[in-house]
């Protein structure tokens, strides 16, 4: 009996530690690069990765201790950015479930919202164009100009746009 009562609490604590605290300030993300196509695209999430201008529901934001996270009421773990700028990654931006960690080389601290803009580490975003129905891939900077063979990247401001009523629609 006590061993399941040990059992009991530690997930429970997992659990626990899995869930951020209650974020105070949700806000989506609009790509800002003039004269191009990435132009006004909201940030989506989908299939782990985020991407700008995909026809489906708007992506809702949010950061705790310079950690950026996916609002999403229906998730019992939470979603969370992380990033790779190393060789590999190339500065790619994904999301995992906060209880699966981060993949080898990420990192996940370094978000903050400079002005009204979203950057990782002081610096802003690159989106590239993507063969997902005409959206954008977005990227962290990583002295890459264009990551992972992708070609026509452009640097974007990620204009922050605060919301006092998210979505907390479900990522695919």
């Amino acid at each position: 009996m006590q061993i399941r009562n040990i059992v009991l609490a530690a997930s429970a604590t997992a659990i626990t530690l899995a869930a951020p605290a209650t974020p105070s300030e949700t806000f989506g993300v609009v790509a800002i690069h003039s004269g191009s196509d990435v132009q006004y695209s909201a940030f989506n999430a989908a299939n782990g990765s985020i991407l700008a201008g995909m026809d489906m529901e708007d992506a809702t934001f949010y950061i705790i201790d310079g950690v950026l996270y996916l609002y999403d009421k229906s998730t019992a773990a939470a979603e969370e950015i992380y990033v790779d700028r190393s060789g590999m990654g190339q500065g790619i931006i994904g999301y995992t479930t906060g209880i699966l960690g981060a993949p080898k080389n990420s990192e996940r601290e370094g978000w903050a919202v400079n002005g009204n803009h979203l950057q990782f580490m002081g610096n802003d975003l690159i989106a590239c164009p993507n063969s997902i129905d005409g959206a954008w891939s977005i990227w962290a900077t990583a002295g890459v100009a264009n990551p992972a063979g992708n070609t026509d990247c452009v640097g974007i401001a990620a204009r922050v746009e605060y919301t006092s009523n998210p979505t907390g629609a479900s990522t695919q």
